[in-house]
């Protein structure tokens, strides 16, 4: 503020004008305002980007206030007899200038209110009146309109030769807006960061000139209006992904052939605190002596923050905590030491946390101009909505509405979101009805936040801002599946009813009933040997089981193929299937039972030894190793004339018979 133009409470920070501003020779100002806590050796600082907003103070000026300008008689209808030119200082809508004829005595002239070109309507040979005096008015399109009266004379010459030096695009427009400008990076989209202003000595439509950017704006950052000049932002800026941006602007008159100008502008993105300081580690460990003197070196902690300047300068602290009092943490380097002596036995373990703190903000309060004192209005600053995830892309869900009680262009409001949807929703402009750009998902997304703007069409843009949420309500859209499509489980026979055998999960990626989930038997349960918990997913016996009454086969355990059902509880419901085989494992429940309880064998005394005698078999009804039978005689050989194999039950003579001796063996075979 080198002319002394503002100042600032330093208590409560407001900062006020001392000095009149004028927009034409300053459009915007950089304040950098510091701070400082107490007695505290640590400043903070900002910067405060300042946009003087014209008002229509200048009237339009012509360069003379009178003028006289000789015609002939014979000129046709449509002949250009006189150029008017006014200049305003003044910019935008302030600064654009419309001709007239306030006043004259005859209907033989006209002016184009654009260009200010003074024409001829008819032919005046037959006029006997040799002088016109008109009045012409300049007005611009401020609010309110100011005016200046250029007083011509046109006067009829008899003379047959006139001529008449009319404007060629000679002359190039000139930049006379400074090539340098700041915006602060935390700006919202559509605020003015310059005003760029070239001069053209040209008339008329020669003299006309747009604004264009050439290069440097390949990230579309800025917003270049062609016919005011003003730059504004197009979107949101971050000074730590880029600092300066150098744009190519050209200034481009409406002659023919154009003649254009270029400048380069350079805009620096001025940093402010938006970034936290980042510890380097987020666990820091660490031992210390006990019973040493208070002063001694514990640990020096790290953090860093992507700010500039004053903004990246960090100072630590440590938060309350239990024994914190027994630590001092440096503010500037981060070093923690002891303030006492510590003792192991009293407490072993400190946890101690620090922190850097963020500087300090400022708020800048600005006056907005009475040109457009009134800004959109949404009837609530927040709205909340629910609607099903099953809804067609496009279909309406919600229609906004603000109302602006200024007229005309500033009464008209347009509707954008300025968050992002994740690409789901959108908003028309003019009517603020939000619809569905994509099928919506909950079990992906359940909920949206986002904000609504609302701006009317001036200028400068005062803006109304609403949150909205919208909760996605689910549908049954999910099928519960199972862990596995196929489990395998065993259980022994003989165990109680009501065992466990083996619990399934199915998951339903649905919210509410749609996503509870029951299970039942769907096939395979015959006889309803099995149940399952409907809520728990837990399969158990429901009666005794019997191996030996379920195997096809001696040697083959009995199985059950059971089909499960897996259904939510939304409507429709929804369901998938999986298959259960159970193994049942045999248990020793059975003896071997012999084919015949007696078996009456006769041989002759004369064989000889080692001939075979009979075979004896029984049968177990058991599986596996409970059905392997091992035979030995119990009774009957006690002179051991018989050998009995214990595997085979094959019976073999050992010893030589005599009839005489002994007529009958009576042999007890057991089978184990």
């Amino acid at each position: 503020d080198p002319h002394g133009k503002f100042s600032i409470d330093p208590q409560f920070g407001i900062i006020r004008t001392k000095k009149q501003l004028d927009h034409e020779t300053q459009s915007v100002v950089v304040l950098t305002v510091q701070s400082q806590l107490g007695n505290s050796p640590v400043y903070s600082s900002t910067q405060v980007n300042i946009s003087v907003v014209d008002i229509n103070d200048n009237p339009p000026v012509f360069l003379t206030k009178s003028d006289k300008v000789t015609i002939s008689h014979t000129h046709p209808p449509g002949t250009a007899v006189y150029i008017a030119h006014a200049e305003d200082k003044d910019s935008g809508l302030n600064g654009a200038i419309k001709y007239s004829i306030a006043s004259k005595q005859s209907n033989a002239f006209s002016i184009d209110p654009s260009l200010g070109v003074v024409n001829l309507t008819r032919t005046v040979f037959a006029d006997k009146q040799q002088e016109y005096t008109l009045h012409i008015a300049a007005e611009d399109s401020g609010s309110p309109p100011l005016t200046s009266v250029l007083v011509l004379t046109v006067r009829l010459d008899s003379l047959a030769v006139k001529i008449v030096i009319l404007d060629i695009n000679d002359n190039s427009p000139n930049f006379m807006s400074s090539s340098l400008s700041y915006v602060m990076e935390n700006v919202e989209v559509g605020f003015l960061v310059h005003h760029i202003i070239a001069k053209d000595p040209d008339e008329g439509r020669n003299g006309l000139v747009t604004y264009h950017i050439l290069s440097g704006n390949e990230k579309k950052a800025f917003l270049l209006d062609k016919i005011t000049g003003l730059l504004t932002t197009a979107q949101l800026l971050d000074r730590e992904i880029q600092e300066y941006y150098s744009l190519t602007v050209v200034a481009l008159d409406n002659g023919s052939p154009a003649l254009s100008a270029t400048q380069v502008l350079t805009i620096t993105v001025l940093d402010v605190n938006d970034e936290t300081p980042i510890f380097m580690k987020q666990l820091y460990e660490t031992a210390v002596r006990e019973n040493q003197d208070p002063g001694e070196f514990v640990i020096k902690v790290e953090a860093v923050d992507r700010d500039a300047g004053r903004n990246s300068l960090l100072w630590y602290k440590i938060l309350p905590g239990v024994g914190y009092e027994k630590f001092k943490m440096d503010s500037g380097s981060g070093e923690l030491i002891t303030t006492a002596s510590l003792d192991r036995e009293a407490q072993e373990v400190f946890s101690i946390k620090g922190s850097p703190s963020r500087s300090s903000t400022a708020q800048l309060y600005l006056t907005v101009s009475d040109e457009n004192d009134h800004s959109p209005l949404f009837a609530k600053t927040q709205y909340q909505i629910s609607v099903t995830e099953d809804l067609e892309e496009g279909s309406a869900i919600l229609d906004l509405y603000a109302s602006d009680e200024d007229d005309g262009l500033n009464g008209e409001v347009i509707y954008s979101l300025i968050d992002d949807t994740f690409g789901a929703f959108a908003i028309n402009s003019v009517t603020g009805s939000i619809v569905t750009t994509k099928a919506l998902d909950q079990e992906t997304k359940s909920q949206y936040t986002f904000r609504v703007v609302a701006s009317d069409c001036s200028t400068y843009l005062p803006r109304s801002t609403t949150v909205i949420t919208v909760l996605i309500q689910d549908v049954n859209d999910n099928v519960p599946k199972f862990e596995q499509s196929y489990y395998k489980a065993s259980v022994w026979e003989g165990q109680s009813p009501k065992m466990d055998i083996i619990q399934v999960f199915a998951t339903d990626l649905d919210s509410g009933l749609n996503g509870e989930t029951e299970y039942s038997i769907l096939s395979g349960n015959e006889n309803a040997t099995f149940l399952i918990d409907s809520a728990r997913g837990i399969l158990a016996t429901n009666t005794g089981l019997d191996h030996e009454n379920t195997s096809s086969y001696r040697e083959t355990a009995s199985s059950h193929h059971l089909v499960l059902l897996a259904s939510d509880c939304g409507i429709p419901s929804l369901n998938s299937t999986a298959t259960v085989l159970i193994t049942v494992l045999d248990v020793n429940d059975n003896a071997p039972v012999f084919s015949s309880p007696e078996h009456h064998v006769h041989v002759k005394e004369s064989i000889p030894i080692g001939s075979h005698v009979t075979e004896i078999s029984a049968n177990d009804c058991d599986a596996g190793i409970n059905a392997e039978i091992t035979y030995t005689i119990i009774s009957g050989n006690d002179r051991g004339h018989f050998c009995l194999d214990k595997k085979t039950g094959s019976v073999d003579l050992v010893k030589m018979l005599d009839y005489e001796d002994t007529m009958k063996f009576t042999l007890v075979i057991q089978a184990t």
